[in-house]
């Protein structure tokens, strides 16, 4: 794209994704990424239940029409958009991409779904949306990394804002001028601290949360009449220049490489940061080879944006071990998984996990990571008292070229219901109710 209105020319080839007809693969995506989210979103509100319960007390939010997913609760619109955000990711286990280096999900159905229960929505409607929202998210995402990480933003908020709200104005009607102001003023929300990440901090959700309820901020702004700037993508103090320090931003065509962003997408197998995932296989897959008490040292070599902030053997909570190369290799070589029980609170004090831990070594690669994002490899090499042993992972299960099973897939969704406390009846219900277009997604949200 040239410089002429860099808004404008991405907001125009964003609507020729909206008018598309999305073939079969590709809604049957669509419905395994909201089913993905629900599930995710479910299991969220169960592992921070004390912590919404403090919430509720203190914050004494509004009551109102709109379920918060997971919570049995109906609360005000703008509550169930950040009720929803705020658990959607609260587990670190929602889609993403490995390219854009964001999580595209939750930031938009945490926001699609309240909407689409207020305008009596149907899922085929709703995922029409959804996947013009991913486009969006997803190519501001890859045209602006892997620089907008290092300068420390988390792309899960400052560009999620803009695919949520951008799905949201579809999804909704918006006329293009409606929905141009719906962008602008998305533009001037944009925020996310990559922070979140260090030292036991428990506040990366809060990125999606406020994403999806900026991004409702906006629609409202616009449809009220409030008028952003002509071109907030572009200019010297624009949103481009912000976030990556630099003037010369091309932004990358939807549609990259001839797939939907939605296809892109990877679901995550393991209850960790996907940083984590390669080394996290490797370990399971030499379990029959080495017991963990035999092991001396083992060396992670990977890319090196996995390497920051994903190192560290020390490990104060939950929130840690999930960010954590170590801790998650650990426990993959130790339990053959890495689900939700082995990032409990409980388990991350077991000094079994924690002594092998601290026996780990994480490198950055210079051929791995001049590799990355296309593959997304961790060698990983076990050193016992009298053998090594070694294991690479180029596509961790759940990359788009190594995807689960329809039948993983169904297991992955039952689990995350069942730590929910969600009867089986129920997600089953749930389940068969997102396969059909026609289902307003009210009756779906009513059963969680």
């Amino acid at each position: 794209m040239n410089n002429k209105n860099l808004t404008s020319q991405f907001l125009e080839a964003v609507k020729g994704i909206d008018q598309m007809s999305f073939d079969e693969t590709v809604m049957r995506r669509a419905k395994r990424s909201l089913l993905d989210y629900l599930a995710v979103t479910c299991a969220g509100a169960g592992f921070q239940n004390e912590k919404l319960q403090r919430y509720e007390s203190f914050a004494m939010p509004e009551a109102g029409d709109f379920r918060a997913i997971g919570l049995g609760r109906d609360y005000a619109l703008k509550e169930a958009v950040f009720l929803n955000g705020l658990n959607g990711h609260a587990l670190d286990y929602d889609d993403g991409t490995n390219s854009g280096i964001i999580h595209l999900g939750s930031p938009i159905f945490s926001l699609l779904i309240p909407l689409a229960q207020r305008y009596d929505i149907t899922v085929g409607e709703l995922l029409k949306a959804a996947v013009t929202g991913y486009e969006a998210s997803y190519t501001m995402a890859v045209s602006i990394q892997p620089g907008h990480k290092a300068l420390g933003y988390h792309a899960t908020g400052t560009c999620g804002v803009l695919g949520a709200s951008l799905a949201a104005s579809y999804m909704l009607g918006f006329t293009d001028e409606e929905r141009f102001q719906t962008f602008a003023a998305a533009c001037v929300s944009a925020s996310g601290m990559l922070m979140v990440l260090d030292d036991g901090s428990e506040l990366k959700p809060y990125n999606v949360a406020k994403s999806a309820l900026l991004a409702l901020t906006s629609l409202q702004l616009a449809k009220s009449g409030f008028k952003g700037h002509p071109d907030p993508l572009g200019h010297s103090r624009g949103y481009l220049k912000m976030m990556t320090g630099r003037s010369d931003v091309e932004l990358k065509p939807v549609l990259l490489n001839g797939t939907y962003a939605i296809m892109k997408s990877y679901t995550k197998p393991y209850a960790s940061c996907r940083y984590t995932h390669p080394s996290v296989e490797a370990a399971i897959r030499m379990r029959d080879r080495v017991k963990p008490s035999d092991v001396e040292e083992i060396v992670v070599q990977t890319y090196d944006l996995a390497v920051s902030g994903h190192d560290h053997t020390e490990i104060p909570g939950s929130y840690s071990a999930k960010m954590s190369i170590p801790y998650a290799t650990a426990v993959g070589l130790i339990y053959g998984k890495a689900g939700l029980q082995e990032f409990s609170e409980d388990m991350v004090k077991q000094p079994d996990i924690l002594n092998l831990a601290k026996k780990i070594r994480v490198y950055a690669d210079d051929a791995y990571s001049k590799a990355f994002p296309e593959k997304q490899t961790a060698y990983v090499t076990i050193k016992t008292g009298d053998a090594v042993y070694s294991e690479r992972v180029d596509f961790p299960k759940g990359e788009p070229e190594n995807p689960m099973s329809d039948a993983e897939f169904r297991d992955r969704y039952d689990g995350l219901m069942s730590y929910a406390g969600i009867a089986p009846s129920v997600s089953a219900a749930v389940f068969d109710a997102v396969m059909q277009d026609g289902t307003k997604i009210g009756e779906i949200i009513r059963k969680l």
